[in-house]
């Protein structure tokens, strides 16, 4: 297995939603990385109300895509997650954290994705054709791989810390 160069912080830093995918496979390897992250990703109460469905043949993809009226650029991705969650006290709060672990587990290997939306109206019969138990929510079909494109260097425009940031009560400014 390949050293993880990337520390947290430069992974926090320079993640980047990626669109464009090489057709190259993500190695079984770094998929089984990316579904530990997951697995790993805290949740309340301990719960781990998380499910996931690894789509890697391009006709289920592009069908799902079709089906659930999802962004077409998540059919060209080598391979999707889909996140399946249990309804479960707060099953957003901790779908969110699961999300963010694979990515940036992902990116610290080199592999990039992208959050997609489903849009409401599409979700039941997307789940029906993903076979997923009616008592469980569909949140994402995240696409994984390698970005097309070369993304180093890439400079992230964020709001200074004083527009974010207040000290004991809003509007407080904080020093830093």
């Amino acid at each position: 297995m390949k050293e993880n160069l990337m520390d947290v912080y430069n992974c926090i830093k320079t993640k980047l939603a990626v669109r464009e995918f090489k057709i190259d496979p993500v190695p079984d390897s770094l998929v089984l990385r990316i579904l530990q992250a997951g697995r790993w990703a805290p949740s309340s109460m301990n719960h781990q109300p998380w499910q996931f469905i690894v789509i890697k043949e391009k006709p289920v993809l592009e069908s799902a895509v079709a089906i659930g009226e999802i962004r077409p650029f998540v059919a060209t991705a080598p391979m999707a997650i889909a996140i399946v969650m249990d309804d479960y006290d707060r099953p957003l709060l901790d779908a969110g954290r699961v999300l963010q672990q694979m990515q940036l587990m992902a990116w610290s290997d080199g592999i990039g994705s992208c959050f997609v939306g489903i849009p409401e109206q599409n979700i039941t019969v997307l789940k029906r054709f993903l076979k997923i138990p009616e008592h469980l929510d569909l949140i994402s079909i995240m696409p994984f791989g390698f970005p097309s494109n070369k993304i180093e260097g890439f400079n992230k425009v964020r709001k200074p810390l004083s527009q974010l940031v207040h000290s004991e009560k809003f509007g407080e400014a904080y020093q830093l």
